[in-house]
C-alpha cells in the first residue's frame, strides 16, 4: 500500500473530507465533458465496458490507448 492510501486508511476523517472534495470536483461541467469525450472514443473503438487499456488524451488533441497505471499516475498531486 502506498503512502497516501495508507494515510487515508488510517485517517477516516481525512478520507471523508477528500471524498467530499472529489465528489464536487468530478461533478463539475468540465470533468463531465472530459469523461464524456473519453467514453465516446472508447465506444468508437468498440472497447467501451470491456476493461483493458485507458484511452488517454494526447497534447495534440488526439487519443491513444495507454496502460492504466501509467495514465493515472501522471500529474499526480496537480489540480
Amino acid at each position: 500500500m502506498k503512502r497516501t492510501a495508507k494515510y487515508y486508511k488510517d485517517n477516516p476523517e481525512a478520507r471523508g473530507k477528500k471524498n467530499e472534495y472529489n465528489k464536487k470536483y468530478n461533478a463539475t461541467r468540465k470533468r463531465k465533458k472530459y469523461r464524456a469525450a473519453l467514453n465516446k472514443e472508447r465506444r468508437r473503438r468498440g472497447i467501451y465496458g470491456k476493461g483493458g487499456d485507458d484511452v488517454s488524451h494526447l497534447k495534440g488533441g488526439g487519443y491513444t490507448l495507454e496502460d492504466p497505471s501509467k495514465n493515472r499516475a501522471r500529474n499526480r498531486g496537480k489540480k
